[in-house]
């Protein structure tokens, strides 16, 4: 069964527009583990809009699963990370304007900075992951910097899903093959839902984890929390 790691910076964004600890980025924390989620992840941006840096040693605290850190590995960033010591940190190229991540590392251009970065994650025992789009040239690439991981940028899949869910997973199974023959493990994220995520999973071989927030804190707002974390995970099952 693929992971299901829960994103939870939609619950950060609500509790910041009120000024208050209000819907308590904890306890939704604690309790998506509880219903079922076996990991937590945050994605702290420079401007702290949604999840905040000063969310990361409480969470890392009480996440009892794995802690999953996102980001662009800016200097404030890497010290964080270094400092509290997820489980494993996601690495994402996004401006720090970004509305969301829309794209991944170009892992040749960016090699000598990403092989420095990663292995200094990886003497401080973290994991690491690189977002990434599902271009064999770049999953190359990042097998040479030295990742542990990489997270497929899934957001053309699911866009296409609808036209031709065939056609839309095509690149992502290649790539897939490719990155199970390197031995690179596989996460995916972005705009995966309970519509598109298990014929993902069972399409590309050996999905190890998938980061879900925007759609499944939508979800919960229909269904419920509890409810939705168990849709996700049925899902989850290949």
């Amino acid at each position: 069964m693929t992971n299901l790691s829960i994103n939870i910076n939609k619950v950060a964004l609500i509790r910041n527009s009120r000024g208050a600890n209000y819907p308590d980025l904890v306890k939704v924390a604690k309790d998506c583990e509880k219903f079922g989620a076996q990991g937590i992840t945050i994605h702290p941006r420079p401007d702290e809009r949604h999840a905040r840096y000063s969310d990361v040693p409480a969470l890392k605290k009480v996440v009892k699963t794995e802690l999953n850190i996102e980001g662009n590995p800016i200097s404030k960033f890497l010290k964080m990370v270094l400092k509290h010591k997820p489980h494993q940190c996601t690495l994402v190229p996004d401006a720090p304007d970004a509305i969301t991540s829309d794209a991944g590392w170009d892992t040749i251009k960016h090699k000598s900075f990403l092989i420095d970065t990663i292995a200094e994650l990886k003497a401080a025992g973290i994991r690491t992951s690189i977002f990434i789009d599902p271009v064999e040239e770049m999953i190359e690439g990042a097998k040479e910097v030295g990742t542990d991981r990489i997270e497929f940028y899934t957001g053309p899949y699911a866009h296409n899903f609808a036209k031709n869910k065939k056609k839309a997973v095509k690149p992502y199974v290649k790539c897939g093959k490719l990155a199970n023959k390197l031995g690179l493990g596989i996460n995916a994220g972005h705009d995966l839902n309970t519509t598109n995520l298990n014929y993902f999973i069972k399409s590309v071989e050996n999905v190890a984890e998938v980061s879900i927030g925007h759609a499944l804190i939508t979800d919960a707002i229909y269904y419920g929390l509890h409810h939705t974390v168990l849709m996700y995970l049925n899902a989850c099952r290949g």
